[in-house]
């Protein structure tokens, strides 16, 4: 059984695509390589490293839908390229790239709509990954209340989905989102 391994084009296109730096890029690689030696993560191996995150709860489902957004050819595996250019727009992205990501994210079958099924199994995804040992303890229908709360808001026309357009107008509209969405600038 032979192992394909995977390298980057090159580091300069990827330094003119993204927000990050050759020395940040040479950085982010070594960290990749070092979990995925093949240069190439597939679900089950990004399961496992996301669950380190989160030892308290089940962070499969959430890692699922994420390894889904990272996942942008739809094959079953992220290359560096995918990762680092997700990466890029979640940590140095401008807030409307941040939220079209975010709302890719929530799209679960990418239909172009945000509806309250999908929004209800990201957050049952976000409480299971939080865990049980959350204080104050979450009663049984919190995700169907915050779902609820989540629709009011963004659900500006009533039809019982969101856009793209009601989603980002939403969340530009709301000081505490947009502040969220630029804690992770410049980490690195």
């Amino acid at each position: 059984m032979t192992t394909v391994c995977h390298r980057p084009e090159g580091l300069e296109q990827l330094e003119a695509q993204t927000n990050f730096t050759k020395r940040e890029l040479q950085v982010l690689y070594r960290g990749f390589k070092n979990e995925c030696p093949s240069g190439v993560v597939n679900e089950e191996t990004f399961k496992q490293i996301y669950a380190q995150f989160f030892p308290h709860g089940d962070a499969s489902m959430y890692a699922h839908y994420l390894f889904n957004a990272f996942d942008t050819a739809q094959n079953g595996s992220v290359k560096f390229e995918d990762f680092v250019m997700a990466l890029s727009i979640l940590l140095r992205g401008t807030v409307h790239e941040k939220l079209r990501w975010t709302f890719n994210l929530y799209d679960i079958n990418k239909d172009g709509f945000i509806n309250k099924e999908e929004m209800t199994d990201i957050v049952k995804a976000i409480y299971d990954m939080m865990g049980k040992y959350t204080y104050p303890v979450l009663k049984e229908d919190a995700p169907r209340q915050h779902v609820e709360v989540f629709f009011q808001k963004m659900d500006k026309n009533k039809d019982g989905v969101v856009t793209l357009d009601e989603f980002i107008e939403s969340c530009q509209e709301d000081d505490n989102i947009v502040r969220s969405l630029q804690l992770f600038e410049n980490v690195m």
